[in-house]
């Protein structure tokens, strides 16, 4: 398998990785808020923008990177409605809300740039 197809491979196991992740920790204890808080299904907004730009996208490399941006995107937006609503309080402070969110933004930015990196031609990798 040459470097495309691992790093292909490799953005594809991390984006489906993080947004297990991300689902399974903000049903299990909340990224925002307590424990079942309702706040948290806005998580379940960026999971679907992922599952609508893969089908977009038709899993080509382009398209992926793009569709993981864009869920980057959509988790920032969720921490910042978060921030500036006040959501979570008094259990998920700023900072907390903050660290978490942008733990997953990186995830999805480094698949992003795997998936770039896979659609790349010989010369720029």
């Amino acid at each position: 398998m040459n470097a495309k197809g691992r790093a292909y491979r490799f953005a594809l196991a991390l984006a489906a990785g993080a947004s297990f992740l991300l689902i399974w920790v903000s049903m299990s204890v909340g990224l925002i808020g307590a424990d079942g808080d309702p706040v948290n299904v806005m998580y379940f907004g960026v999971v679907a923008i992922g599952g609508v730009g893969t089908l977009v996208a038709r899993r080509q490399p382009r398209g992926m990177a793009r569709t993981l941006v864009a869920m980057a995107g959509g988790q920032a937006i969720v921490a910042a409605i978060a921030l500036f609503g006040g959501l979570g309080r008094p259990w998920s402070g700023p900072l907390e809300i903050v660290l978490s969110n942008a733990f997953f933004v990186a995830l999805f930015i480094w698949s992003a740039w795997l998936f770039r990196r896979a659609d790349a031609s010989p010369a720029d990798v």
